[in-house]
């Protein structure tokens, strides 16, 4: 894997690229994040599984935020690359709410028209390195920018999410927004791709995991993130994972 910086005119938007390879082919188990994410397959074919039927990605393609977590089949001799967009940022780009993209993946024609993806993967394709390729999108990206700065309001909102590790109640979120629960929310959903209420628990669940390791028990990680009831956080966790909190800690996954 190889990660790239935006330049400075994308930073506001994107927090990385990612080169993926796989030589040998792999499959991995993906969370939900709370990052929209635009692909380009560069060689190779990818599937994903959806409630047990296998679909191939396109080859250009953008995921909206996901509720649970999906298995991603990389073939053999499989090259990607990645936009990683920040929270909110993907809302530069794009006229359409990315609430609409909300749990699926579809082709980026869907959103631009075809023949400016056609143009991009021509051009990906007589690429001959990574470094030329992130610029071919990078000049795509910039392009296609409407905005030049994020949604102040929605990126106070973010960083107060993150600030309370996703435990946060809507009311005590919007306590010091210059804005009523109905249009805040409504707003959310279309710069985020996702409600506020769903953002948290995304947030909420990975902070969880990523400090899974200093916990002593299932209860304490789970009083820690803010659970009362251990049946209400048995229930999150395997919405999100796809597992029992037992059986993804020992499962090796590519989340």
């Amino acid at each position: 894997m190889e990660q790239y910086q935006p330049i400075d005119i994308l930073k506001p938007f994107i927090k990385r690229f990612l080169i993926l390879e796989s030589e040998h082919g792999m499959v991995n188990r993906i969370l939900p994040d709370t990052s929209i994410v635009m692909a380009f397959r560069l060689k190779g074919n990818v599937i994903y599984n959806e409630n047990g039927t296998h679909y191939n990605l396109p080859a250009s393609v953008i995921t909206g935020i996901r509720e649970s977590s999906r298995l991603i089949d990389y073939a053999q001799n499989t090259a990607n690359l990645l936009v990683i967009f920040k929270e909110g940022g993907a809302a530069a780009f794009f006229k359409e709410p990315l609430n609409e993209l909300g749990g699926i993946s579809v082709s980026l024609d869907y959103l631009f028209h075809q023949s400016k993806v056609q143009a991009v993967e021509e051009e990906l394709a007589g690429a001959t390195a990574n470094n030329q390729r992130i610029m071919i999108i990078e000049r795509f990206l910039i392009s296609q920018l409407k905005k030049t700065q994020p949604d102040p309001l929605i990126n106070e909102a973010i960083n107060t999410i993150r600030l309370s590790k996703g435990d946060i109640k809507i009311k005590n979120l919007i306590a010091g927004l210059p804005i009523s629960r109905d249009p805040f929310e409504k707003r959310f959903r279309k710069i985020t791709g996702t409600s506020p209420k769903h953002f948290s628990v995304i947030v909420r669940l990975k902070n969880l995991i990523d400090t899974w390791e200093n916990k002593l028990s299932f209860t304490e990680a789970a009083y820690d993130a803010g659970y009362f009831d251990q049946a209400h956080f048995i229930k999150d966790f395997r919405s999100f994972t796809g597992l029992t909190p037992h059986e993804f800690f020992k499962t090796p996954v590519g989340w």
